[in-house]
């Protein structure tokens, strides 16, 4: 798992350091201002109480948006634990956030696993997933490294890229939290997406 997430942080970085754009303005930021790359973009998935639901749905707010399954034993529920404290942190702030867990793993991720599971962590929290051929093309939008690991004895799991995307109220891409952030770093971001 940590080879994956130290390669696709590999693969990103040129992308990362060449993303601020001139237009933006300067934010004092905690992650990686990723304004202007050529990823991301909307989409439309099925969320945790089977409605369809776009990303540009969500402008007028800070979106954060995260890939990740709910059989992950340590990244998923740590870094929405990490959100959900962050979101807390922002007192009165927070009904202009948005948490979007996206499951990379539709085949177990249906609707009501991820009822059972994203709302644990915060009530406002969506949990969204799709078919298999959603799912991939997003995951190809937002350069998410994603493979699945059998396990002895039946199952898989799915080693995956562990950060998340912070996107402002306009709906643009614009920064990249790496795995590991704390809560303050994350609170710190959005707020000045916020300004």
């Amino acid at each position: 798992m940590r080879k994956l997430i130290k390669l696709a942080g590999l693969l990103l970085l040129p992308l990362w350091l060449a993303a601020c754009s001139p237009n933006e303005p300067k934010l004092d930021l905690k992650g990686t201002d990723v304004a202007g790359a050529s990823i991301g973009g909307d989409f439309t998935l099925t969320d945790h109480q089977g409605q369809r639901r776009s990303l540009s749905q969500y402008q007028g707010k800070v979106v954060a948006l995260f890939f990740g399954y709910t059989h992950c034993p340590d990244v998923c529920p740590t870094t929405m634990l990490e959100y959900a404290a962050a979101v807390k942190q922002l007192g009165d702030k927070a009904g202009q956030v948005q948490v979007l867990f996206v499951s990379i793993d539709p085949e177990r991720d249906t609707p009501q696993v991820l009822a059972g599971y994203v709302p644990h962590f915060n009530r406002g929290f969506v949990g969204l997933t799709g078919t298999a051929g959603e799912v991939e093309q997003i995951k190809n939008q937002y350069k998410i490294v994603a493979q699945r690991v059998s396990q002895p004895g039946g199952g898989y799991s799915v080693d995956h890229s562990a950060g998340s995307y912070l996107l402002d109220k306009q709906g643009r891409l614009r920064v990249f939290e790496a795995y590991g952030t704390p809560s303050a770093s994350l609170a710190h971001d959005i707020d000045q997406l916020l300004r």
